[in-house]
């Protein structure tokens, strides 16, 4: 199960690393353009030699090195049919959870994420489900907040069973 390590949640949705990614190179890529057509412009206004550019060959690794990063990212979300939850209530402090499921033949599992009070989600933990179940999808689990943080358990079924759960303490401080 590979995905990036971490997400953002925004007004209640999760966006994936690899869209966070997506939209870093997007704009990226509008900055270098503009960047470039206003150093040749106002070089050639002055008359001046133009300054020290980086080489195009830097430039296109970085930006194919960034675009596969992504397609992987997304290609993995796509090919495991991953869903991502937010889940409730919210906790101390705007400490929130996110969860990121998915399903590949016989398997299931996914990845908790921490998630503070500015968005930005870390991972901090995972679980392994027998023939693909999705505990999230299937509400078979429990988020319990104390004074100063939470826990999250993962249940299956009987035919079904979590057969592995990493899930440390949640707390956002």
């Amino acid at each position: 199960m590979a995905s990036w390590s971490g997400l953002l949640v925004v007004a209640g949705r999760v966006v994936p690393g690899w869209g966070m990614g997506c939209a870093l190179l997007c704009i990226a890529l509008g900055l270098l353009m503009r960047m470039h057509s206003t150093s040749r412009r106002s070089a050639a206004d002055a008359g001046a030699r133009q300054p020290p550019r980086v080489p195009r060959w830097m430039l296109f690794l970085s930006t194919a090195a960034a675009a596969l990063a992504i397609v992987f990212g997304a290609g993995d979300d796509l090919l495991n049919g991953a869903d991502y939850f937010v889940l409730e209530p919210e906790g101390p402090g705007g400490c929130r959870v996110a969860v990121r499921e998915t399903s590949f033949l016989v398997m299931g599992g996914g990845e908790v994420f921490e998630v503070g009070a500015g968005g930005l989600g870390r991972r901090v933990g995972s679980w392994t489900v027998d023939d693909g179940y999705r505990p999230f999808r299937s509400g078979t689990y429990e988020l319990d907040w104390g004074r100063d943080s939470g826990s999250l358990r993962v249940d299956g079924t009987g035919t079904d069973p979590v057969t592995r759960s990493d899930i440390p303490e949640i707390n956002c401080g």
